[in-house]
């Protein structure tokens, strides 16, 4: 299935260069005066070589249909995250080396699909949006109002994003997972 370079989500599974990789992190840059591009960080499933390549906003990828299960996260152990099998209750163990920089959008006890390629897990679909609480961050200003002053917040899951000033410790924030880009309240 082919998709826009815009479209492309860490977690992802696709097909570049006739080799499946999957998506470690995205980050869209429009630098000054030149054309937008995509710089994605990918890993060969294959070979598990990591590397970066530069996308055109334009260019068409194509995404490697996977088997999906729907599996709850439920804690992370040592060097591992341990997600369920909704339907049988089996538990399998993923490493940081599968998962990416998705870690730091999963909160326990959420369920997410998790991505199978000839029966071996290669990532997982990250939901577009996620709600974070913040735990720390400089202390607010009671007056201030969304504008182009930020500061650094820190959320539960060890993400830290750009925040506005009125932003607080405890307040819950929707993060974008495709920018890791802060968004809104929640």
């Amino acid at each position: 299935m082919a998709i826009q370079a815009t479209q492309m989500r860490p977690g992802m599974v696709i097909k570049h260069n006739d080799e499946l990789h999957s998506v470690f992190k995205v980050e869209h840059r429009t630098p000054g005066n030149l054309r937008a591009f995509i710089q994605a960080k990918l890993r060969n499933l294959r070979t598990g070589a990591m590397f970066e390549h530069r996308f055109r906003s334009g260019d068409s990828i194509d995404k490697v249909t996977v088997d999906e299960l729907n599996m709850e996260y439920l804690y992370k152990d040592g060097d591992h995250h341990i997600f369920m099998n909704t339907e049988n209750y089996e538990q399998i163990p993923l490493g940081a080396d599968v998962l990416g920089d998705a870690v730091e959008y999963m909160l326990p006890n959420t369920t997410l699909r998790v991505e199978f390629f000839d029966g071996k897990p290669v990532g997982v679909e990250l939901p577009q949006t996620v709600d974070l609480a913040v735990v720390e961050t400089e202390p607010g200003i009671k007056s201030a109002t969304a504008s182009s002053v930020t500061k650094p917040a820190t959320l539960e899951t060890g993400l830290v994003v750009q925040v506005p000033p009125f932003i607080n410790v405890g307040d819950k924030i929707r993060v974008d997972t495709a920018e890791g880009a802060y968004m809104s309240r929640a």
